[in-house]
């Protein structure tokens, strides 16, 4: 009866241990280094030491996990009608362009004159494509004349190019104009010397100006 015990408990550990030992073959078949318990060897990052029976064909999840696919929420897939470009918008670093009055305005005048048309038209054709928060267009005047006088005709300029440019399609709500008259000159006090004439007039020709500041974003298109 002991002999029939002893008989039944070995084969009972036999069956036991069949999975282990087909779990460490397995394990080993595959090319994975595994413990004197069958179970595979991991590092402490998780990595998994090949053998040399190990191939390609042999991977398994827990060591050589599948590469997650990369998506790129920007882009659509291509369709049967050719690529598809999303454009993410990107922020414009300000941008400031400054027009001699002289190109825009005859002397002491507010209306514009042709060749300032001419300008205006590219700088309307550049903001085109782009959305700018904020466009202002500043005016500002010499020191010939009167201050009060200065700052109404920097200001009427400045109003002249900013509804120009409404009038070629930029945004009404985004640009605004103001006036400096003659507070914020480009020439220094000693510069220009004498009697308002033909020589102090192109002198202070810098300081007769309209300046344009924008800043927004623009669409970056990208062709995958």
């Amino acid at each position: 009866m002991k002999s029939m015990t002893r008989f039944m408990l070995a084969a009972c550990a036999t069956t036991l241990l069949i999975p282990t030992f087909a779990s460490a073959q397995e394990a080993r078949d595959q090319g994975y280094l595994t413990e004197k318990g069958g179970s595979v060897v991991v590092s402490g990052t998780g990595l998994c030491w090949h053998t040399g029976r190990w191939t390609t064909s042999s991977e398994s999840e827990q060591c050589d996990p599948s590469a997650p696919v990369a998506v790129t929420p920007e882009f659509m897939p291509p369709t049967a009608a050719g690529p598809v470009a999303v454009a993410p918008e990107v922020i414009q670093p300000p941008q400031k362009v400054s027009f001699s009055a002289d190109a825009l305005f005859a002397f002491d005048k507010s209306e514009l004159k042709p060749e300032g048309k001419v300008m205006l038209d590219d700088l309307a054709q550049q903001v085109k494509g782009a959305t700018y928060e904020s466009i202002v267009a500043t005016g500002h005047a010499d020191r010939i004349g009167s201050a009060a006088y200065n700052q109404d005709l920097s200001q009427r300029r400045a109003n002249t190019v900013r509804d120009y440019l409404i009038s070629k399609d930029v945004r009404a709500n985004s640009i605004s104009a103001e006036g400096k008259g003659e507070s914020q000159p480009v020439t220094l006090a000693g510069d220009c010397k004498g009697p308002k004439n033909a020589a102090l007039i192109s002198c202070l020709q810098p300081d007769r100006r309209v300046d344009v500041e924008m800043q927004g974003t623009r669409a970056a298109t990208v062709l995958r």
